[in-house]
């Protein structure tokens, strides 16, 4: 609606965030090696405060003026010389830094007219390598950050913006290191958003924003836990989680699962299939939710949730294997959708389906030639098992 931002982030949180997550929360699961501790991850939020004491800053947008920057960072003439000097220092679409003392970073994205009719206006996949290369993920461990998006049109964008920032700020880490690091007590990345020569204020933009951004993070730490950690027993465990805390923030929220021979027995013959060699079983985990109000429409999610792919028997080759543990993007995106748009209090009624399988190899894996019976009853031979 042209009066604000929320209303657009309702109507289309379902359709961005899958497409756009395939790539962590705060639901933190056990690290299976042992020899490499997790480390600290940086912590995310959104806010209309501007924090002007920050050890960094880091000023975002598609045109950036000196006057914007020097204003923020309340420096006057002693460094607009600095700050016009690093946006002339960038040809195009990039990223400068100085210190002022503190850390001062700009990032310039591409200008909505050089942008092709494939790319997103905003171009956050651009932001999100232009943060990975500031080592925003490893700033925000240690001490303070903030970071100020800056456009005309900051409402229509504020949905891709968080998840690209998002992206940039894995949850899953799983490296040993000998270096010790000095945390400061304001540690973290805080995000504001300006607009129109003003600071956004709108307390439900910036309540979106959060709640695309958890769902982000949690499916990305999904996608980078190894098969080890994560495999239909422990993502099971993940789904029941997640449905327990919105049930416990007053959500219309049911969980139901169907594992291993029910499944079979009550007709799922390619789920199970898919599944029976891996040494947890198959599941089918349905999650729902009801608004409070009237339910504009029904909305089914439904995800792909291949833990591990090896390709059975139909065994895929050494150069083919590595990086199937995100096969189960499909599904990792969905749940980060769910669980947006039920704390964001969707008017629609949501089904989740995720079929939840490890394609493995033992004395039961599906053969090639086999034949399948499917929930529909239609009968499928099978002939590559991958």
């Amino acid at each position: 609606p042209d009066s604000g931002f929320p209303g657009l982030c309702l109507n289309r949180v379902l359709h961005l965030l899958p497409s756009l997550i395939v790539l962590a929360g705060n639901h933190n699961m056990a690290n299976l090696n042992t020899t490499a501790p997790l480390t600290t991850s940086a912590t995310l939020s959104f806010s209309p405060t501007f924090n002007d004491a920050a050890s960094e800053y880091i000023f975002v947008g598609r045109s950036l003026s000196a006057d914007s920057i020097v204003s923020k960072l309340n420096c006057g003439d002693a460094c607009r010389d600095i700050v016009e000097a690093m946006l002339s220092s960038i040809d195009g679409p990039g990223s400068a830094t100085t210190f002022l003392p503190a850390k001062v970073s700009v990032v310039l994205l591409p200008a909505a007219a050089n942008i092709t009719r494939n790319n997103h206006p905003f171009s956050p996949h651009k932001l999100t390598e232009a943060l990975c290369g500031l080592n925003l993920d490893t700033s925000g461990i240690a001490k303070s950050v903030q970071i100020l998006v800056l456009d005309d049109e900051m409402g229509r964008y504020v949905v891709p913006v968080a998840t690209a920032i998002s992206r940039a700020l894995p949850l899953y880490h799983s490296k040993s290191s000998e270096v010790s690091v000095e945390v400061a007590d304001d540690a973290g990345v805080s995000v504001s958003f300006h607009q129109g020569g003003a600071m956004v204020t709108d307390d439900e933009l910036y309540r979106s924003a959060t709640a695309v951004s958890e769902g982000v993070r949690m499916a990305a730490r999904l996608g980078d836990m190894p098969p080890a950690e994560l495999n239909p027993d422990t993502y099971s465990a993940e789904c029941r989680a997640i449905a327990s805390k919105l049930k416990s923030d007053g959500h219309n929220v049911t969980i139901t699962e169907t594992v291993g021979d029910d499944l079979k027995e009550q007709g799922y013959g390619g789920i199970f299939g898919v599944g029976q060699a891996a040494a947890q079983p198959p599941r089918l985990v349905v999650m729902s939710y009801t608004p409070a109000g009237e339910s504009l429409e029904h909305i089914a999610l439904c995800g792909k949730g291949v833990c591990y792919d090896t390709g059975g028997l139909s065994l895929k080759p050494k150069s083919g294997m590595p990086g199937m543990k995100h096969d189960m993007g499909g599904s990792a995106g969905c749940l980060a959708a769910f669980q947006a748009a039920v704390t964001l209090k969707l008017p629609r009624k949501l089904t989740l389906v995720l079929a939840l399988v490890e394609n493995s190899i033992n004395q039961h894996a599906l053969r090639n030639d086999d034949i399948i019976t499917m929930k529909s009853g239609r009968t499928v031979e099978i002939n590559n098992t991958d």
